[in-house]
């Protein structure tokens, strides 16, 4: 059983908690992923480790919530317990020898890319944020982004908040401006990271994603996060979840990412009502 130390709402549909789990936050890495069940009976959900405290033992997830599992989780409080958190699972986030890098998040995705620009900030890499939300109310981790950027950039769809556009709007005005990246890191929905890395291809710049598909086991048994990578297929849960960009096959994750989303939306509302009736 792992504690809940800390819950935190950081926006209508986007939770935020820390959770006490010493041997997980002694190995973990940003790019790194836990996977959890709410209860004894829950299914495996993985989520990614958002942030870690070695000294105080904690792991942070940031989760939206989509499915019955992360409406039960968002059900908990401070002080209560989530029955199983396993990890650190998948391979760590590259970040040795990179000097410029441009960390591009989109949405909730945000959480994800967040670890990895605090990590590459903390090793003195010059690291420039572009985070993208469809609207002001759906803003995360502002302050967090900022304090670990060399410069930031926050643009909204409807142009409520930060600057009007799409995350590729503000990357492409990076580049045209004359910034030389070593790498671009992408993170968000799968549209938005196939975009980007159509953006850098015309501009011949790396770019890394992090492909988080349907995952049961975390250990590549049961195929579910299969992905088309060059050509071959991938595991995102042992080979990832980072990946040449311009290789993976987004057609294809597109497809598969949606095969659930009806299912998903209908058990999430039955566990709504559940708590209604309670």
């Amino acid at each position: 059983m792992y504690k809940i130390v800390k819950k935190k709402v950081l926006n209508p549909t986007v939770t935020l908690m820390e959770v006490d789990a010493p041997l997980i936050a002694k190995k973990a890495e940003p790019g790194q992923f836990i996977i959890l069940r709410v209860d004894e009976d829950g299914e495996r959900i993985p989520l990614t480790v958002a942030d870690f405290d070695r000294e105080k033992g904690t792991i942070t997830i940031i989760f939206q919530i989509v499915g019955a599992s992360t409406e039960k989780l968002n059900h908990l409080n401070e002080g209560e317990y989530i029955h199983d958190f396993v990890g650190p699972l998948g391979v760590a986030s590259h970040t040795d020898g990179l000097k410029k890098v441009a960390v591009v998040g989109g949405g909730v995705g945000c959480a994800i890319a967040f670890p990895i620009a605090k990590k590459l900030h903390n090793l003195g890499c010059e690291v420039h944020s572009v985070v993208g939300f469809r609207n002001k109310d759906l803003v995360i981790l502002e302050e967090e982004f900022k304090a670990n950027s060399n410069e930031f950039k926050l643009m909204t769809d409807d142009g409520s908040y930060g600057e009007k556009g799409l995350v590729t709007d503000a990357l492409k005005a990076l580049i045209e401006a004359g910034n030389k990246y070593d790498e671009v890191i992408a993170i968000g929905p799968l549209v938005m990271m196939k975009f980007v890395c159509k953006l850098t291809k015309e501009y011949g710049i790396k770019t890394v994603v992090s492909m988080n598909p349907i995952m049961i086991d975390g250990t590549g048994m049961c195929g579910g996060c299969r992905l088309t990578v060059g050509g071959e297929t991938k595991f995102a849960c042992v080979d990832g979840p980072d990946f040449d960009g311009h290789l993976v096959d987004f057609d294809e994750a597109l497809e598969r990412g949606a095969m659930y989303k009806d299912f998903e939306a209908r058990k999430r509302e039955e566990v709504c009502n559940l708590y209604k009736n309670v």
